[in-house]
């Protein structure tokens, strides 16, 4: 995927510095933001550990997502993204995590969640941030765009953490 490598090496000097390690807990990417992370020879000492959480109950069994959430707000919204954030550093060794919660496509979007919608949850030294995008585009399309998205976001987001 072009420019994940970069993104992946400033991440890991921004995480080293630190000596803080990264979660990641992905529905809608099946594993891609983990996959590049782990492509880099030496991820072992930033990259703790990926939750692929595509089902419900996988969200639920793995990551501690209340069922009720879900049931009341779906799958792919806010309070989960945030939830799945915050059960990745909560079930693992990591400082800081990311949640990707979304409809790739093509099917499966409605009017209020058209295929695109992508919420992350960020979970950095405690603190929790969340944010929806809506990527054009086909499925593999909204999946790298989605990636993409949150390795920057990432290092944004540990950068104001150390200034």
């Amino acid at each position: 995927m072009n420019g994940t490598d970069d993104l992946c090496r400033t991440l890991a000097q921004a995480l080293l510095m630190r000596g803080w390690q990264l979660a990641t807990a992905e529905s809608c990417t099946g594993g891609m933001i983990a996959a590049a992370c782990t492509s880099l020879a030496g991820s072992s000492e930033w990259f703790e550990r990926g939750f692929v959480t595509y089902s419900n109950e996988a969200k639920t069994d793995s990551l501690g997502v209340d069922a009720q959430l879900i049931a009341q707000h779906g799958a792919v919204s806010e309070v989960v993204a945030r939830a799945m954030a915050f059960g990745a550093v909560r079930h693992s060794l990591a400082q800081v995590a990311v949640a990707v919660t979304g409809v790739a496509g093509p099917s499966g979007g409605s009017p209020q969640k058209p295929v695109g919608t992508v919420w992350f949850g960020f979970q950095v030294d405690g603190r929790l941030v969340s944010e929806t995008l809506l990527f054009p585009g086909d499925r593999a399309a909204v999946r790298e765009a989605t990636v993409l998205h949150a390795l920057r976001r990432l290092i944004e987001l540990l950068a104001e953490e150390g200034s």
